[in-house]
């Protein structure tokens, strides 16, 4: 596991966690940053999740609030984690229909962007459409499927759910909207990935398994699902086909830079 720059938060006996009011400062700016933002760019199921999560503004969340609406909509629960982990960690919390939430959120000065996944991105980007069943169930058979899958697969099975999961758009009849948890929880990617400047591709699991990416930029290319159910159909596949016919083509030329190393 890579190292991390910022450190969980642990709960005390009862599950709670103390967060100081600099971190709940930090939370509100964001969510009423974000929250302006994703008018008219945010999927209506997503938009839906935020309401049933009713996610409070003055505060960060505790986990047990947002699990008691996650069990009653899907069945599913977060789970507290450190800033990162493992495939294998990560694999099976989806099969166990647990999603991963790293207990810090990040200070004034990564306000913009974060690398490391932090509570906001991770309850205020991705836990709003675990409320969705057809998300949810992709997102589960996703888990199974990488839990199973070789080292080599899961590096595949990666580029599909950043594809989808991190940075998946939607048409829909008002016109494209957001999904993907990482555009969700970034102002600059919410702007940008609905713009003209990225290329649009219809969605395709193997030309996105097949796609290079860096999680440093904005992403150069953006996957379109028709509607958010064919992430639902796509659940029913034979994925795992498409991991090898993807591993068989080979990747795609990157459309970025490589990233500049450090001395």
């Amino acid at each position: 596991m890579k190292n991390a720059r910022y450190q969980a938060r642990e709960p005390d006996a009862q599950g709670h966690i103390a967060y100081l009011d600099e971190d709940h400062r930090v939370w509100q700016t964001l969510i009423e940053r974000q929250s302006a933002l994703l008018e008219g760019r945010a999927c209506t199921e997503y938009l839906a999740g935020i309401e049933h999560l009713n996610l409070p503004r003055e505060r960060i969340p505790q986990l047990a609030d947002i699990n008691q609406v996650l069990e009653d909509t899907t069945g599913w629960q977060v789970a507290r984690v450190p800033a990162l982990i493992p495939f294998q960690q990560f694999f099976e919390l989806l099969a166990s229909k647990r999603f991963p939430v790293a207990t810090f959120i990040r200070t004034r000065e990564d306000l913009d962007y974060l690398q490391e996944p932090d509570i906001f991105h991770e309850v205020f980007g991705h836990c709003p459409l675990l409320t969705n069943p057809w998300f949810a169930e992709f997102t589960h058979t996703y888990g199974k499927l990488g839990l199973a899958a070789s080292k080599e697969q899961r590096v595949f099975l990666a580029r599909l759910y950043w594809m989808t999961i991190e940075f998946g758009l939607v048409d829909t009849p008002a016109g494209r909207r957001i999904y993907g948890g990482g555009i969700l929880s970034s102002p600059r990617e919410t702007i940008y990935s609905l713009s003209d400047q990225p290329a649009h591709q219809a969605f395709n699991p193997i030309e996105a398994m097949r796609t290079p990416y860096r999680i440093d930029i904005l992403q150069p290319v953006y996957f379109v699902l028709p509607n958010l159910r064919e992430l639902f159909k796509l659940a029913g596949q034979d994925i795992m086909a498409m991991v090898r016919l993807a591993q068989q083509a080979g990747l795609h030329a990157p459309l970025f830079a490589p990233k500049a190393q450090t001395a």
